[in-house]
């Protein structure tokens, strides 16, 4: 079984939960951008959390089915349709051989997810199926979908579909245009003036359209940075530090006062200042931020940032047997 894609969309790629494990050598996680809108389509489509998905960026492609096939969309809200015919989001569509699978404009949020049943079936590369477009690895050949592209479909495992068809509405992510996100300072915090930290903390920031798969910038009242003389190595910006690993979610401003978080896809490492990271739990959140989004930082403890991360799996796991899946 396959997708013929008739037309790419923006940018189209393969994405699954990631590629885990070789961060230390440079080699970002990546997978899919809003973890818990792919996992709820592979719930409803009886896949594991684990198969992989197709991401849709603003523009979704064209595709046609080759055989009979069970799916679902999910994600930032989006017309979806069926030869043409509009069809419900966050439930299962059953395609038929030759059925094309269309999208119109995307209503909020940034990115969507098409979930087939048996999952997008290109080779692992080490130990992942996501596409790396960076280092032009992973995916379908390391890069977008183009048109003509034949993507192929794994067979479905012994997984019993879901009686229950469609995701509720309680437990669908929410595509607001404000947003709190979750942080927890250092390591470079203290090299912000009083006044710049406050204005990280208080102030309200927007996503700008610089925003893609390895991080997000943000426009607001700026931060300041305390006066020193730079150690040897590093460059002249105040924001500027000797060569340190970034963990996943880190907060630099480079150029001193506007700050990008850094998402999947991100390098792991660089000569700026982290003054924070968002907390695993909140992710997501981010990645469904669409430019103009209104953004406000909240520090919070290592140790609530570690309660925030087992209340999300609790969810996931909530969501799935509500659902009727198994994970």
């Amino acid at each position: 079984m396959a997708f013929e894609i008739k037309v790419p969309g923006l940018a189209t790629t393969v994405q699954d939960q990631g590629r885990n494990g070789y961060y230390s050598v440079g080699i970002p996680q990546s997978g899919s951008m809003d973890q818990y809108s792919a996992e709820l389509g592979n719930a409803l489509v009886g896949n594991t959390p684990k198969e992989a998905v197709l991401e849709c960026t603003y523009l979704g492609p064209t595709l046609v089915t080759n055989e009979d096939a069970l799916i679902a969309v999910t994600g930032a809200p989006v017309e979806v349709k069926v030869n043409g015919e509009r069809r419900q989001q966050w439930s299962q569509l059953r395609l038929q051989a030759g059925d094309e699978l269309s999208f119109g404009v995307i209503q909020g949020g940034t990115r969507y997810y098409i979930c087939v049943q048996g999952g997008i079936d290109v080779p692992e590369v080490l130990g992942s199926r996501s596409t790396y477009l960076l280092g032009a690895f992973g995916g379908f050949l390391g890069r977008k979908l183009a048109a003509g592209d034949v993507v192929p479909v794994g067979s479905p495992s012994q997984k019993a579909v879901p009686h229950v068809g469609t995701v509720p509405e309680s437990i669908r992510p929410v595509f607001e245009k404000e947003q709190i996100v979750r942080i927890v300072l250092g390591l470079y915090d203290h090299r912000l003036t009083e006044t710049g930290l406050q204005n990280l903390l208080t102030g309200e920031w927007k996503v700008t359209p610089v925003a893609d798969r390895m991080g997000l910038r943000y426009s607001g009242p700026g931060v300041e940075w305390k006066d020193r003389d730079q150690p040897f190595g590093a460059g002249s910006d105040p924001s500027n530090i000797v060569d340190a690993g970034y963990a996943v979610g880190s907060i630099q401003i480079p150029g001193g006062t506007q700050p990008i978080i850094l998402h999947r896809d991100a390098v792991s490492g660089g000569g700026y200042a982290m003054v924070g990271t968002v907390v695993t739990a909140d992710m997501d959140l981010v990645a469904r931020a669409a430019p103009g989004t209104v953004t406000r930082f909240k520090a919070i403890s290592q140790s609530d940032a570690i309660a925030a991360r087992r209340e999300l799996a609790d969810n996931k796991t909530k969501a799935w047997e509500l659902i009727g899946a198994s994970r």
